[in-house]
């Protein structure tokens, strides 16, 4: 009762708050779109001409310039690679002024662009350890598949690691998968990757904007420990139908968009749609065209669909409604049966109320997510997690400053059924109740930009609540060269229902709040269920050129809990086990660790040519109160150098290379075999008459080193316009150019080493109407 209380207290006082933006000004805010087909655009600087007020257009193209003294302006509004454009303002004190703006293309002018949106917010924003991807900067890399990918792209981001083409993860800065929250449009996503470890379930045309937190994010997001991945998708085409059908070696989509109510004219609402499909048909094709990889076929399938209606209202003022359904299904090297499923429904609100000085965002959404592993000799696992969350936020302008603060509620259900490697069987069934509330003010104060923010979250289930404080600051020390800091506590309750200390985790579950945990940890007792995790982040920007930049971050995350599964546990924790250690009798055990590092992303863009590189220097360690150890996905070094050249008369040909370095991933070496007899019939069994197994004698753990990883794409892209609006691609790309042999693990049990994919060349068709 009293946590309701102080919210609602909470949510008065902003909105009290609010109407401190007005005093004796006035205040022009509305939204940026696209003219051609009316999508919101990111990034547009409008502004007062002969002022210093002015705005940049959010994910929703939405833009507010408060505090505006009463007199006669011009408010002039542009953006990269569209045309500049102007409209006369009287303002009057005490008002609030809606506007809907429309930009038109002006595709001459985006080569002669030197200081690009980017480089604006750069100087405007704290933004440390955040990467915001779009569509075309994806389409920059060479393509796998011959489809752009949002996995593909997060590989060449500073800080992030890939374990694997087969059934590989990303760990960004030292953070496991499950310590990674993704969500889409507001509604979280279990399991963003599919099994073949290249594509993700998103298709890369349905996405506006992906923003990367890769740590020290601010208070408006939580309930995970290392990272958060925002994806933001389309509305549609509002003035038109338009789609796009790709066929390829891997696999074939389809995206259709369009108007079901088109608006009769700017100033008019209306309703749009878009729909995507793609689905992989990689285990047929690859009979035939990479019988040499495996006769029997690449056993990868996954179908995709996404859904979205977006009614846009006269004022800008937005309601979507949006649905998916993941599917994944591979048997992999004919020992492991592996297949999930992932759906859901949600809805957000975008509301620009009346003359109030705000802009209200809501979202309610409700996903669910199933996997099921059969492996040869093994019992079957299993784990579920659905529920729902629902969020409301409110954002307010003061001139150059802005105060956000709201409010979030989720609930999810796990359900949990697992054989460790000793043969112990856990079971978890368990639902979780989380409430936070967050206030976030971004302030100017001279060359400083400084972002405090707090997170209140409580978490019900296990009734405990985490105060978390957070604080991103920039230093604008010239034009050309600024200094960033962000720092933050962070928790979670959700761990994963697989073992860190696996080298393939083909098996990607979920469980929450374990009870059946460690008492005393270290010599200390335990206080908490909950993982936490502190972040510091130092870094600079420095922009070389007018066309060339670096971005350097150090960063430290000190995980001063965490909880792993026990793969040691041997005992059953009844009343007749307690002289054992809990390390041996526990379901869960409490670890500690850090991951710290320095990142270097060196970007040139212009004209023809385009050039990303980043290199890290990472180190990863836990320790479980026994011993130390590098988890397996410790990397020290990574490298990524990604390039593209576009030529010909009507630049319509591009070529482009993707080539990543990699030291090698720790390992567990083995020591020796020996017969391991099963006591199936306990002490009676007569270990001279049982056929015994084979037992591994394991080294220290993950003491050993694997060999260094590298691998070259290429590809090469046609494009041909075959009417107004019709554009036809012709791609074709190489995955592992030299066709390099690169380790993915060592079946200890065949002792037979297992590579990564080898060369591959594939084709593909876009036709986009």
């Amino acid at each position: 009762m009293r946590t309701v209380k102080f919210l609602g207290a909470f949510i008065l006082w902003g909105v009290f708050a609010g109407f401190s933006a007005f005093g004796q000004h006035g205040i022009v805010r509305g939204f940026v779109y696209d003219k051609e087909n009316g999508e919101p655009i990111i990034g547009a600087n409008v502004y007062l001409n002969g002022t210093t007020m002015g705005a940049a257009s959010d994910v929703n193209g939405f833009f507010s310039i408060s505090r505006i003294p009463p007199g006669d302006y011009m408010l002039i509004y542009s953006a990269v690679g569209y045309a500049k454009d102007s409209v006369p303002y009287t303002i009057a004190a005490d008002r609030v002024y809606n506007e809907k703006l429309y930009l038109s293309e002006e595709m001459q002018s985006i080569d002669e662009v030197v200081v690009s949106a980017e480089r604006q917010e750069m100087r405007t924003q704290v933004q440390t350890s955040v990467v915001k991807v779009t569509p075309k900067q994806m389409e920059r890399i060479p393509t796998v598949g011959s489809e752009p990918d949002l996995a593909q792209y997060l590989q060449v981001l500073p800080g992030v690691i890939f374990t694997g083409d087969q059934g590989g993860q990303l760990y960004i800065r030292g953070g496991a998968p499950i310590q990674n929250k993704v969500l889409l449009d507001g509604m979280i996503v279990y399991n963003p990757f599919h099994s073949i470890g290249l594509f993700s379930v998103f298709d890369t045309d349905i996405i506006k904007m992906a923003d990367v937190h890769t740590g020290g994010f601010g208070a408006n997001f939580g309930g995970r420990i290392s990272s958060i991945m925002d994806i933001t998708t389309r509305d549609g085409n509002k003035n038109r139908l338009s789609g796009k059908f790709s066929v390829g070696t891997f696999m074939a989509k389809a995206l259709l968009e369009g108007p079901i109510k088109k608006a009769k004219s700017e100033d008019d609402g209306s309703i749009s749609f878009v729909l995507s499909a793609k689905h992989s048909y990689l285990e047929q094709t690859s009979k035939y065209i990479y019988s040499y990889v495996d006769t029997a076929g690449l056993p990868f399938n996954f179908t995709d669909f996404y859904g979205k209606i977006s009614m846009n209202a006269r004022n800008g003022s937005k309601v979507n409604f949006f649905g998916f359904n993941f599917s994944d299904q591979v048997v992999y090297r004919d020992v492991t049966d592996i297949g999930w499923n992932s759906f859901g429904v949600g809805s957000n609100v975008v509301l620009i109320p009346g003359n109030y000085p705000a802009q209200i965002k809501a979202n309610l959404a409700y996903s669910k997510y199933e996997i099921t592993m059969l492996a040869a000799g093994q019992q079957p696992r299993e784990s579920s997690i659905n529920g729902f969350n629902v969020g409301l936020e409110f954002v307010y302008y003061f001139g150059k400053d802005q105060l956000e603060y709201g409010v979030e509620t989720l609930g999810f259900n796990t359900d949990f059924n697992y054989f460790n490697s000793v043969g112990r069987k856990i079971i978890q069934t368990q639902f979780t109740t989380e409430l936070a509330a967050f206030g976030k003010y971004k302030m100017t104060l001279g060359k400083f930009l400084v972002e405090p923010s707090f997170r209140l979250h409580y978490y019900a289930s296990l009734g405990e609540v985490s105060p978390e404080p957070r604080l991103g600051v920039k230093y604008n020390l010239s034009d050309i060269f600024r200094l960033k800091m962000a720092a933050g506590m962070y928790s979670q309750d959700l761990i994963a229902a697989n073992s860190d200390r696996d080298v393939v985790n083909l098996f990607y579950g979920f469980l929450s709040g374990p009870e059946n945990l460690q008492k005393e940890f270290d010599g200390k007792k335990v206080t908490s269920r909950l993982q936490k995790s502190n972040h510091l982040i130092l870094g600079f920007e420095f922009d070389i050129s007018n066309r060339l930049d670096l971005i350097v971050e150090t960063y430290i995350k000190d995980n001063t809990q965490l909880t792993n599964i026990n793969r040691n546990k041997l005992y059953d924790d009844t009343g007749s086990n307690q002289d054992k250690p809990e390390y041996l009798r526990k379901d869960f055990i409490i670890e500690t660790g850090k991951a710290y590092g320095i990142d270097f992303r060196l970007k040139y863009d212009y004209k023809r040519i385009y050039f990303w590189g980043t290199y890290s220097l990472g180190y990863v360690t836990r320790y479980d109160g026994v011993v130390e150890y590098p988890p397996h996905f410790d990397r020290r070094h990574n490298v990524n150098l990604v390039t593209s050249y576009t030529f010909g008369n009507d630049l319509s040909w591009e070529v482009s290379g993707r080539w990543n370095l990699g030291s090698g991933f720790p390992f567990t070496q083995t020591q020796g075999f020996y017969e391991k007899i099963p006591f199936y019939d306990g002490i009676n069994t007569d270990y001279t008459r049982v056929n015994g197994e084979l037992g591994i004698v394991y080294g220290p753990l993950n003491q050993g080193r694997l060999p260094y990883y590298h691998r070259l794409d290429a590809n090469i892209k046609k494009t041909i316009h075959t009417g107004e609006d019709s554009i036809l691609e012709l791609t074709f790309s190489v995955t592992n150019v030299y066709n390099r042999k690169n380790i993915f693990y060592f079946d200890r049990i065949r002792y037979e080493r297992v590579n990564q994919l080898p060369i591959m060349p594939s084709i593909g068709l876009n036709w986009t109407f």
